[in-house]
């Protein structure tokens, strides 16, 4: 006898709208809130090897934002109710299937048109427990790239990057504690 059970449907994603100081004003479904451009609230996260390589994801073709473009590390919405920090773990281990014992604050951008109306928030992660391997409802590919490689993908193949990526990397965040 074959079974025809239907998978359950996934309920959209819940985020907090907020106004432009980054106060709380409600919930609603997160593409709802990109449909109507309201300010909500992002993490960035960026995982250095030892060698001080970044780990890049290229992104699933059936993300709305982006699709097959390469990213940072984990990248994702902060969900109601939940911590900004509570968030770029959650995308550590959703993303990337890894656990950080530390993160690092390294900027923090106001909602804008060129984030999406993103309230974003960039961290770097360290105590990386794991290496990182990609899940496949969430992440394409990844590798790890050097400082001259970076450079060479954002000055080259900038279509290919995500703005996040580009804009992390023009304004000096990759690289925070160097020249």
């Amino acid at each position: 006898m074959q079974s025809h059970h239907k998978q359950p449907k996934r309920l959209p994603e819940a985020i907090e709208v907020v106004d432009t100081s980054d106060r709380p004003l409600g919930v609603m479904p997160l593409d709802e809130a990109h449909r109507q451009a309201l300010p909500h609230r992002s993490v960035l996260v960026i995982i250095y090897d030892k060698d001080e390589r970044i780990y890049v994801q290229r992104r699933c073709r059936s993300k709305a934002i982006y699709p097959g473009r390469w990213d940072l590390s984990a990248t994702g919405h902060v969900k109601a109710g939940e911590s900004r920090l509570g968030a770029a773990l959650r995308e550590l281990e959703e993303e990337l299937r890894v656990r950080a014992s530390n993160l690092t604050l390294l900027a923090e951008v106001a909602a804008c048109p060129e984030t999406n109306w993103e309230f974003v928030t960039l961290y770097a992660a360290s105590g990386v427990v794991g290496a990182p391997s990609p899940n496949p409802d969430e992440v394409m590919d990844g590798m790890y790239l050097d400082r001259d490689e970076l450079e060479a993908m954002v000055e080259n193949f900038r279509e290919m990057l995500t703005p996040a990526l580009v804009a992390a990397w023009e304004g000096g965040y990759i690289y925070p504690l160097e020249g």
